[in-house]
């Protein structure tokens, strides 16, 4: 059975324009009445990094969120905006983004997301602590921004749940993976695999290139994609960027646990990738290290704090479940 993989052609934020998009790639998918019922409380999660580069096409673009939430009150659904920020609050980044006028417009709620440990069936790390809110959500829709990214190589949909794991717990896993890019990607598919989303909406209208996350400089791409299937979605941007999917931690780990299915059982009913393909894409100038390369005694006192505040209380939690 194949999983379908819905991908076409846009190269404009207008509105009345990303309906259109939208309709295209949700109908092969069954469309949004499908995914979400009446009176579902759906999260929205955008990729919220940073209110300090507004015009540098770091987070999700405003236009897509609008329209996305739109067509979710459209069915029945009631919509909020959710994020944890590694570096302010959700609203704030919200604000600076442009978001909190698109959520004032529709009486969308911003919410920010705390965090709760859940257990990970089959996983290597036991228990994860993420965002009670997305968990809790009737339907999740996931809304990443094609992105280079100067620690992982690329960040995509998979990443963009990272922001489900509550701010300050986003620097112990920094601290706890070290080096180990293989087991920070890891992570990043285990939380990806917990939360589960019902659908991911990919932002690659304008992209974001070179030393991203934020450091880089805004792409035209023209790309907008849709799948049920978050990994699925990942491997299929990384064909059209043209970036060996064994250079990208979460897309790599993601085949090796076989949670992506091999590319010959992917379909794609609108747009095939080649169609779309970039042969230019700029990757980060040079990879950073997980830890950011922190000094040896920071990082000796983040790993102190981790264990005394977060490894024991889950162990003591694991014992009690």
């Amino acid at each position: 059975m194949s999983v379908p993989v819905c991908l076409t052609r846009a190269h404009t934020y207008d509105r009345a324009a990303l309906h259109g998009h939208l309709n295209t790639v949700l109908a092969p998918l069954g469309g949004m009445a499908t995914m979400v019922k009446p009176r579902d409380r759906v999260l929205l999660k955008p990729n919220l990094l940073t209110g300090a580069r507004p015009t540098k096409e770091c987070t999700t673009n405003p236009a897509l969120v609008h329209c996305v939430a739109q067509q979710v009150q459209a069915v029945g659904g009631q919509p909020f905006l959710g994020d944890s920020p590694a570096f302010g609050s959700a609203r704030g980044v919200a604000k600076a983004n442009g978001l909190l006028a698109v959520a004032q417009a529709l009486d969308m709620p911003i919410v920010e997301l705390h965090g709760q440990r859940y257990h990970t069936q089959g996983s290597d790390f036991g228990h994860l602590r993420v965002s009670k809110e997305a968990m809790q959500a009737d339907v999740v829709i996931n809304l990443p921004k094609v992105k280079s990214h100067a620690q992982l190589t690329l960040t995509l949909g998979v990443k963009n749940l990272f922001g489900c794991v509550p701010g300050k717990m986003k620097a112990w896993w920094h601290m706890e993976a070290g080096k180990d890019v293989e087991r920070f990607g890891t992570m990043l598919v285990e939380t990806a695999r917990l939360i589960a989303p019902d659908l991911t909406i990919i932002d690659g209208i304008i992209g974001h290139e070179g030393n991203g996350p934020s450091g880089g400089e805004p792409r035209q791409l023209g790309v907008l994609g849709a799948a049920r299937d978050v990994f699925v979605l990942d491997r299929a941007l990384v064909d059209i960027l043209g970036v060996d999917p064994a250079q990208v931690p979460t897309v790599a780990q993601s085949i090796r646990l076989g949670l992506c299915p091999a590319w010959e059982q992917l379909s794609f009913p609108v747009m095939a990738p080649e169609a779309l393909a970039l042969t230019d894409w700029r990757l980060p100038d040079q990879l950073m290290p997980i830890d950011f390369g922190l000094p040896r005694v920071v990082k000796s006192t983040f790993r102190h704090l981790y264990i005394r505040f977060i490894q024991e209380p889950m162990r003591a939690y694991g014992k009690q479940a």
